[in-house]
């Protein structure tokens, strides 16, 4: 196979990623998608780095899936929060951090 499918595939994961991001209003599906893009990116390092015969891609798609993780856990915990006090997980919802 040639890195030109990879890459193809990488964009489509991405673009379903944003559309999700920008169509769903669950706060769990629009993480979800925001993992997916991230994946995405990351499919798209190491390929970068297999075509050029370095590492260097293959450190950067670990640090990103270092960060997404983190982003999943502080994430998580704020949609918790809010569903706990609203009983909903919808991202309109998220106005009740002003207060």
């Amino acid at each position: 196979m040639t890195p030109t499918y990879y890459l193809l595939l990488s964009a489509l994961l991405f673009s379903l990623g944003a559309v999700g991001v920008l169509v769903r209003r669950n706060a769990i599906v629009v993480f979800m998608c925001v993992e997916l893009m991230l994946n995405a990116v990351n499919l798209s390092l190491v390929t970068f780095a297999r075509i050029n015969g370095g590492l260097g891609g293959q450190v950067m798609a670990f640090f990103v899936m270092v960060v997404a993780a983190a982003e999943v856990v502080v994430g998580l915990t704020i949609i918790m929060a809010i569903f706990k006090t609203r009983r909903s997980a919808s991202v309109d919802d998220s106005n009740l951090l002003k207060y």
